[in-house]
């Protein structure tokens, strides 16, 4: 399963796309990582949601994933389920 999107994604729709990827048993244990456009990959180590301060901000708050660098490397990807 694999969803693009040209703009940013809001919360709603992670936790559509979250839902649908988490009925699957092989997701359900599966390790979470980010992917930086260089093809590196970092593991969420925190998701916190915070509350913006700017004037005029229609986007009142914004939930963070923090990435660290990998714990243990993982083996070779072999392809997209």
């Amino acid at each position: 399963m694999l969803y693009k999107f040209n703009r940013m994604i809001r919360g709603k729709h992670f936790r559509q796309m979250l839902d649908k990827f988490l009925q699957a048993p092989s997701c359900q244990d599966a390790r979470v990582q980010v992917q930086l456009p260089n093809g590196e990959f970092f593991d969420i180590s925190e998701i916190s949601l915070l509350e913006n301060k700017i004037l005029g901000s229609y986007e009142a708050h914004r939930l963070v994933l923090k990435c660290k660098k990998n714990s243990s490397p993982m083996g070779k990807i072999i392809g997209k389920l």
